[in-house]
């Protein structure tokens, strides 16, 4: 065991959803002594930063229940078993807007809660947008308005708190340091 290591003693799934599980966990700490850890299990995400050929991001405005309120962001969705990260991000971004692209690249992946979740969200870059004639549709429960938006209006959007999550801030100040770069 390494100096910051904790040894699982023992896991139980206390609750196991459509999505997510919770595991109790009781834990040996560096010291020696025990603790117990709740710990949410998730199968992971993408999320696509898709950008038009006029330099428009595409998003969407959902509602979130656990918010109680809608925001903006860019699309995402939660990965099949044993589905590629990549070939989700294609499958979602063309049921939340429609578009199919031509080149998608990875830009980061990133843990969204460590503290008590193993959620990964693996962000992409979509370029090259098309709209796709007999797109894949919505989940049944999934209900979105999709947006064009300029670098500056999503960066006015943050300040607004329309735009609340990490991975479409993210999204939207990698776009801005890019637009920075350019210029230098």
């Amino acid at each position: 065991m390494t100096k910051l290591e904790e040894k699982t003693i023992q896991s139980e799934e206390i609750f196991s959803g459509k999505i997510i599980s919770l595991h109790l966990q009781e834990v040996e700490l560096p010291n020696g002594k025990t603790s117990k850890r709740e710990i949410i299990k998730h199968p992971g995400a993408v999320a696509i930063l898709a950008v038009t050929e006029e330099n428009k991001i595409v998003m969407v405005e959902q509602y979130r229940k656990a918010l109680e309120r809608t925001i903006v962001e860019i699309p995402a969705g939660k990965l099949e078993k044993e589905e590629k990260p990549e070939l989700c991000a294609i499958r979602e971004l063309e049921e939340e807007t429609g578009y199919e692209c031509s080149s998608l690249e990875l830009l980061t992946s990133f843990y969204t809660s460590p503290g008590f979740a193993d959620e990964i969200v693996h962000v992409y870059m979509a370029k090259g947008l098309k709209k796709k004639e007999n797109a894949a549709t919505l989940d049944e429960d999934e209900f979105v308005n999709v947006e064009k938006i300029t670098l500056d209006k999503a960066l006015q959007y943050i300040k607004e708190q329309k735009i609340y999550d990490a991975k479409t801030i993210y999204a939207v100040q990698y776009l801005q340091l890019q637009e920075a770069l350019k210029h230098k």
